[in-house]
């Protein structure tokens, strides 16, 4: 399945990721490589789930992910639209890394203790890409 104008094309065959998070990822990418420019508005919900034969409900997931993370943001009635470039990332970013490092400082870890796990954390997540 194919949106249009978006370019965006989902797998269903078996051994594919979900198709929520191919969605989300094809988004991320094209907002974080300037093909879909800061400002871009999306379509709605009902209309991106019909053009890719898709349920509502998981195009709303993947939006709220990209929503959480930065790379869109809604405006009530005006719609959903790609975030400026980085700022909103960067933000949650830095805000997830403070709430780790409070955590691992309150379960007694050393600095290279925490410093260990998270990229253990990162690298095993990154690798499964």
């Amino acid at each position: 399945m194919t949106s249009t104008n978006l370019k965006i094309t989902i797998d269903v065959r078996a051994g594919s990721a979900a198709p929520y998070e191919q969605l989300r990822a094809q988004i991320a990418d094209r907002a974080r490589t300037g093909k879909l420019p800061a400002g871009f508005k999306l379509p709605t919900v009902r209309g991106l789930a019909e053009e890719l034969g898709l349920a509502a409900n998981t195009v709303a997931k993947a939006y709220r992910a990209l929503e959480a993370d930065g790379v869109i943001e809604t405006r009530g009635r005006n719609g959903t639209f790609v975030a400026a470039a980085g700022e909103g990332a960067a933000r949650e970013a830095a805000s997830a890394a403070q709430a780790y490092a409070d955590r691992a400082h309150r379960l007694g870890l050393t600095e290279p203790e925490a410093l260990a796990a998270a990229a253990e954390a990162l690298r095993a997540r990154y690798a499964a890409q």
